[in-house]
């Protein structure tokens, strides 16, 4: 691969943030794909042309590795295979790091043969982007599909300023310490200069870790030193573009879709929602026996509050989410079958995709958003919800064990592990009035706003730009 001119700024994540849509006439473009870290880093990448973006480019694409433009944005593809791709993507990152980070919720499994491609893949990765990265540039990986990539890559650039941010939970060293291959995956990490979590928990965990395996040796509080080198740890919760989803919940077309829904609900008295991937870590059985039971025990009427299920289609074809899939789905037939009308469902499951217009008229329609992952890095639905709320009503029920949930301490927290204590605050949350939603919302709003995803992006990037001056 032969780069005509080198960038300064490179983002490396597992995929590029582009995917090849049809055109009427049969033809395929790239266009840029939705998600919170394309949104959040998209404009960083705009702003100049010195500027690149490392990843795969998925099933679509071909193996080229030739640099192409999309947006304004200059994007470095990485060639995977189909036997990587299942080792690397579908067996280490999400059959083994996936479930073990988030507490094993579901099961994990550990394979020889997942981890060799881990590998491969992760030390592509870092000869691309050796490769694009000018003299001192900086270099921000992206998440626990690339843990190794650090490392990598400073063994072969180490003149480059290496950030690393991990978008799930980093999990407490009784968990972590079960990897055969622990030691490997903390030092490819510690090839940063600094290394970014969503909570201040994670921060702590991985210093914990990275002590007990004796890979580096703690320098103070989020400050380790490896290989003579200075790693600095930090909390780094990402935001949403606040403004854009205010701005669309304020727009005409919005409120009228989200009145067309209500309608089409049958205009019931309150409107719960939950919006997830199809994820075992989701908790989206939790709130349905929970709502099943509130129904059961008389504390919510089926006439007045109906219950909307969106479930994003998610790795159908592991076993563990087609377990949970014919969970959900079963739940949802005996609420429906035991307190539903004809016409009138209960519960609205949706196992589809939704695009921003039809989440935006979601959350302008719910009263009370339901969020109750067992583990989750941080839960943007959380924060879109709230940025949504721009005249201060509504509810939101949210685990402490969401990363959301360490600022957005105005919702109403819960153990999801905990049924009783689920149903006590939806519950709660129905009957809420309306100056305590006001009050609540106001101070959620506040938060959200004041760390948006450019206070994300620029906290990050300054500190890493301090910290590889320091070293």
């Amino acid at each position: 691969m032969v780069i005509a001119q080198k960038s300064q700024l490179v983002v490396v994540a597992n995929r590029l943030p582009v995917r090849r849509v049809e055109l009427e006439d049969g033809s395929t473009e790239w266009a840029t794909s939705p998600g919170g870290l394309v949104s959040a880093l998209s404009p960083a990448l705009q702003e100049s042309t010195d500027r690149c973006w490392v990843g795969w480019a998925g099933s679509d694409s071909t193996d080229s590795t030739e640099p192409f433009a999309v947006d304004g944005m200059k994007l470095v593809p990485v060639p995977v295979t189909a036997d990587e791709l299942d080792n690397h993507y579908n067996g280490m990152s999400n059959g083994t790091l996936w479930p073990l980070y988030h507490d094993k919720v579901g099961p994990v499994e550990f394979h020889r043969h997942w981890f060799d491609g881990y590998r491969t893949v992760n030390k592509r990765f870092a000869e691309a982007t050796a490769e694009v990265a000018e003299s001192g540039a900086t270099v921000w990986i992206q998440d626990y599909q690339l843990h190794m990539v650090p490392g990598f890559l400073r063994r072969l650039r180490p003149d480059l300023r290496i950030g690393f941010f991990l978008h799930i939970p980093f999990p407490p060293a009784e968990l972590f310490t079960q990897l055969p291959w622990r030691e490997r995956l903390a030092e490819g990490m510690l090839g940063a200069d600094l290394i970014g979590f969503q909570t201040p928990r994670g921060a702590a965990n991985f210093q914990r870790v990275a002590s007990f395996l004796k890979v580096a040796t703690v320098d103070g509080k989020h400050r380790l030193k490896h290989d003579a080198r200075e790693v600095r740890l930090g909390a780094y919760p990402i935001g949403i573009d606040a403004s854009r989803y205010e701005n669309a919940a304020r727009s005409h077309e919005i409120e009228e879709r989200s009145r067309d829904l209500r309608a089409g609900l049958g205009n019931p008295r309150t409107v719960l929602l939950g919006v997830d991937r199809l994820d075992y870590t989701k908790g989206i059985d939790v709130r349905l026996r929970a709502f099943k039971e509130l129904l059961a025990d008389g504390v919510l009427h089926p006439s007045q509050v109906t219950m909307v299920q969106v479930a994003e289609p998610s790795r159908d074809q592991v076993d563990a989410y087609a377990d949970l899939r014919a969970r959900v789905e079963q739940l949802v037939s005996e609420i429906n079958g035991d307190y539903g009308r004809v016409g009138f469902p209960v519960v609205h499951y949706i196992h589809q995709s939704q695009d921003f217009d039809e989440l935006m008229s979601l959350y302008r329609a719910a009263d009370v958003m339901l969020v109750t992952p067992f583990a989750d890095g941080m839960n943007l639905v959380a924060k879109e919800y709230v940025a949504a709320r721009y005249e201060e009503s509504g509810a939101m029920v949210l685990s402490e064990f969401a990363g959301a949930a360490h600022q957005l301490s105005d919702a109403l927290t819960v153990n999801p592990y905990d049924i009783d204590g689920v149903k006590a605050a939806v519950a709660e949350a129905v009957n809420m009035s309306p100056e305590e939603q006001r009050t609540r919302l106001r101070a959620l709003r506040e938060v959200v706003k004041s760390t948006d995803v450019s206070f994300w992006v620029e906290s990050f990037l300054n500190d890493l730009a301090v910290t590889a001056d320091a070293v």
